[in-house]
């Protein structure tokens, strides 16, 4: 192509070559994106040629057509070219630290991460995230999507959020990619089964078999007379309680960091008496710490209900406990469910109800004691909630 006059020379829907007086020239294309013009430089004449400027007019015409920017699709596709790394495991990693401060311990204890980390990355953590699509991922969710449906959602869950994080950056990825997996999965047939739980009214049988002294004995007790969940059990420290009542922080409370307050565990007499005798095996401030350091394993508790050949397991007392509240109980609603720490309600009638029935909750801590320890197991009568 022969370089033309000086001047502003027009090759047809929108696309210029214009042609300096020192003899430089520049492609330009015009197109109008959201009702008003804008004008984009393809590249210098001769570098880039007749052809190849046709090429590209026609490229960000489409996107334009489109309803997008192509100035901005362009300087997005150049930033994230610039990036060293747009694997899914590095955008992951990015985007769990932008997210750790909403995280519960700031996501510490690795399970906002663990979906991926086991089940998602090691197939496709290589993979950059603008060339995912949902037949990727259904390659690596359905074999969970029928066995382990939870484990499922959590992962298809946590890759939206990646890709989102990633759209957030700049990348070109496919926001639609886990909703068109979940549509190529289809319905799954995982029915989730509830956590074991023991009959409330074998209950004192088992408390009666926990008469040796040990930490294992002793947090079996103390769990089901409290029906609080495993963590806030295993990390219960001595400065926490103050006189018959239990403060439990709020890290140690399920939710996300800053969701969940304090929250106060009424202690009936029997359950002061069990942290009596548990005292001496406290370290560090810790009344059920490990045998080697920190504190009590998860699985202790666990473990030593397998070894007696029971079906229950230790979070189904929680369960023992609100069925005892239903049918035993004449306990209101939000108060039981109170005894179990459950948010109830929205949060306008909570912003007014400004109470956590905790004197209630200690009549129903100490009737649940008395039923555990072989008591009569006549119905608790309650004062209204006000």
């Amino acid at each position: 192509m022969k370089k033309p006059e000086p001047g502003k020379h027009l090759d047809g829907a929108g696309l210029w070559l214009v042609v300096r007086e020192d003899g430089g020239a520049q492609w330009v294309l015009r197109v109008t994106v959201y009702g008003r013009r804008r004008e984009m430089g393809l590249g210098g004449f001769p570098a880039l040629g007749l052809a190849d400027a046709r090429a590209a007019a026609d490229r960000w015409r489409a996107v334009a057509a489109a309803g997008r920017d192509p100035i901005k699709e362009r300087e997005a596709e150049r930033r994230a070219a610039s990036r060293a790394d747009i694997s899914l495991a590095t955008i992951t990693a990015d985007c769990f630290e932008a997210r750790k401060a909403e995280l519960k311990g700031d996501g510490l204890a690795g399970r906002w991460l663990s979906p991926l980390t086991l089940h998602v990355l090691p197939k496709l953590g290589k993979t950059p995230v603008t060339e995912l699509d949902q037949r990727d991922l259904v390659s690596v969710i359905k074999p969970l999507w029928h066995v382990k449906a939870d484990t499922a959602r959590k992962a298809l869950n946590r890759l939206g959020i990646v890709l989102k994080h990633a759209a957030a950056m700049g990348l070109d990825v496919d926001l639609q990619a886990t909703d068109k997996a979940k549509a190529l999965l289809g319905k799954s047939r995982h029915v989730a089964k509830n956590i074991p739980a023991m009959p409330w009214a074998d209950v004192p049988a088992f408390y009666a078999s926990l008469a040796e002294p040990t930490l294992t004995h002793l947090a079996l007790r103390l769990a089901i007379l409290t029906g609080v969940r495993s963590k806030p059990l295993r990390h219960i420290r001595l400065d926490q309680i103050s006189g018959d009542v239990w403060t439990v922080p709020a890290e140690d409370m399920k939710g996300r960091k800053g969701a969940t307050e304090a929250f106060r565990v009424p202690l009936s007499a029997e359950a002061l008496r069990v942290i009596e005798l548990a005292k001496p095996f406290a370290r560090d401030g810790y009344l059920f710490p490990s045998v080697r350091k920190g504190v009590m394993s998860d699985a202790t508790l666990g473990r030593h209900m397998e070894r007696r050949g029971l079906e229950a397991r230790p979070h189904g007392f929680r369960t023992s406990l609100r069925t005892w509240l239903a049918e035993a109980t004449d306990a209101p609603h939000e108060v039981a469910e109170a005894m179990l720490a459950h948010v109830v309600d929205g949060a306008v009638v909570r912003a007014y109800r400004r109470t956590d029935f905790l004197e209630q909750r200690r009549a129903l801590a100490e009737r649940w004691a008395d039923h555990v320890t072989g008591g009569s197991g006549a119905l608790v009568k309650l004062a209204a909630a006000k």
